[in-house]
């Protein structure tokens, strides 16, 4: 397993102002991105992308969320169920794939003109720099190197190799010099890793929202896994695992979320797993409030957002020492980084027989959680896009 950012590198990446300038006249911004978050495969990328326009709306901007996928009803009007649409402008570009060619056609006929192109590169690549005149920021969750290879499975195909080098030049061979948004110190090393120079390169973390009232904590062992079912989550892996230590702890296992794995999953699972497919959020809060631990066994994440909303809720995660996860879990203090799978079970095992050790991580992921919220999330970010429209690339 990689080993850990060192902090001489966490402290060498430039980071967004931590207070918020005078609010300059409205800016219109666009985020370009593969999805909306209403999208059965949204994950913590469309999270990121609704808090921010959403919180950039609110502190007077004119946002538009240009994505792949069906239309939405317009900003302002109200769902059949009832709950408000979002403040700010969706639009749809094409298909979930087709909208990377029409992405270009589609702003010009559906948002004309903006002071800020945010460009959301979560592997495909846009271009954006080469056809928008305008500013433009890229903002970037990870670096798909490696998934390149996980997604199209086996050796490298051209498919893959195609897609990663695209990826990389996209993001730093590109003629324009523009800033880059890294949602962790990982994805900032990751990105210098490609050749990206430092001096390009803003870290501004996810946030997480103050929870609701505490929901009662299982008195049975319950562990949880939370996210889109897709390789590079290993969910399979920890399928093997839970064999190991179901009996020593007892209890039982859910898997929130679906993706195109879950079939094969289901078909793994051995007694005491649950998959419960999409939730609501009050379901989610409930069920990160009840669970002893929260179990991420992903192969990479630019940040991973449910560890902090774990956190928020009092629940330690154990996890792998992967880029992202090894910025959100602080190891030996709100959760466990493991370095292998013996290593992730025994944790695992460890602390589920330990209500004291859990009880203290909770205590202490709860207290860093709180140091992550979305207005500072949003501040930040809107600081770098002043200082992207305020020094445009050449």
């Amino acid at each position: 397993m990689p080993q850990h950012v060192p902090s001489s590198l966490r402290a060498a990446f430039p980071r967004a102002p931590q207070h918020l300038p005078a609010l300059p006249p409205p800016r219109r911004i666009v985020f370009l991105a593969h999805r909306d978050l209403r999208s059965p495969a949204a994950g913590g990328s469309e999270l990121l992308v609704d808090r921010l326009a959403d919180g950039l709306t609110r502190l007077g901007h004119q946002v538009t969320l240009l994505h792949g996928g069906p239309a939405l009803p317009a900003a302002g009007s109200t769902r059949p169920d009832g709950v408000p649409e979002r403040a700010y402008r969706v639009v749809s570009a094409g298909g979930e794939l087709g909208h990377y060619l029409r992405a270009r056609s589609a702003f010009g006929r559906r948002v004309g003109d903006c002071d800020l192109l945010v460009e959301v590169c979560d592997g495909m690549p846009y271009l954006a720099p080469l056809w928008h005149h305008g500013p433009t920021l890229c903002l970037v969750n990870h670096v798909h190197t490696d998934l390149w290879r996980m997604r199209f499975g086996g050796p490298l195909t051209p498919a893959a190799r195609i897609g990663r080098r695209l990826e990389h030049w996209a993001l730093a061979g590109t003629r324009h010099r523009r800033l880059l948004v890294a949602v962790s110190p990982s994805t900032a090393q990751a990105l210098r890793a490609i050749g990206v120079e430092r001096e390009r390169i803003r870290v501004v973390h996810n946030g997480v929202e103050e929870p609701g009232p505490r929901a009662d904590r299982s008195p049975e062992p319950l562990f949880l896994a939370v996210g889109r079912l897709v390789e590079y989550k290993r969910i399979d892996l920890l399928l093997r695992l839970w064999e190991r230590v179901r009996p020593v702890t007892g209890g039982r296992l859910l898997i929130v979320g679906d993706g195109p794995e879950r079939e094969r999953l289901e078909r793994l699972a051995g007694p005491g797993v649950e998959f419960t497919g999409h939730v609501s959020e009050a379901e989610k809060h409930r069920l990160l409030c009840a669970a002893w631990l929260l179990l991420h066994p992903s192969a990479v994440e630019g940040w991973g957002l449910v560890v902090t909303e774990a956190a928020a809720r009092e629940t330690p995660a154990v996890a792998f020492d992967v880029p992202g996860l090894r910025d959100s879990v602080a190891d030996g203090e709100t959760g466990v980084l493991a370095h292998g799978e013996s290593s992730f079970a025994a944790a695992w095992c460890t602390l589920a027989l330990s209500a004291h050790r859990r009880e203290l991580m909770g205590k202490a992921a709860r207290e860093r959680a709180a140091r992550y919220r979305w207005d500072r999330t949003v501040g930040q970010f809107r600081a770098v896009a002043a200082e992207a429209v305020r020094n445009p690339a050449p």
